[in-house]
């Protein structure tokens, strides 16, 4: 069976993970994905992640998911721009997550980013999720 949005499907792991206390969470491997799993660390919401060989050949993302005093460092992670309606904005019109305590993951034609890099590199594009 195929999927629709896999960025949502790997957004959904991680946020019925964090529910039951996981220390990890696996997901199906893409660029996409581990582009998403870079920003995500460097901005210091998950610990890391490392891909895994399959036997299918497409291997897989081991996702090391953060906790801080036993709750979850990521409050709520949201799917901005579906593949029903995608959401593409300016750089101008890239939004602040909670007046900027949290982050958009920007993709954009220099490579997905989180909002502040994408200001700074003054380039606008698809907003994927919003990470708090």
């Amino acid at each position: 069976m195929s999927m629709n949005d896999p960025l949502g499907d790997m957004l959904t792991r991680i946020r019925n993970a964090q529910q039951r206390g996981k220390s990890t969470v696996s997901s199906p491997a893409s660029k996409l994905r581990a582009w998403v799993l870079d920003v995500l660390a460097d901005e210091g919401y998950i610990r890391g992640y490392e891909k895994n060989a399959t036997d299918n050949g497409q291997g897989e993302l081991v996702i090391s998911l953060k906790y801080y005093e036993g709750t979850p460092v990521i409050r709520e992670i949201k799917r901005v721009s579906k593949p029903g309606r995608r959401v593409y904005m300016s750089v101008k019109e890239i939004p602040t997550v909670r007046n900027g305590l949290g982050v958009s993951i920007v993709s954009t034609p220099k490579g997905v980013m989180s909002d502040a890099n994408a200001r700074a590199a003054n380039v606008g594009g698809e907003v994927l999720c919003t990470v708090f």
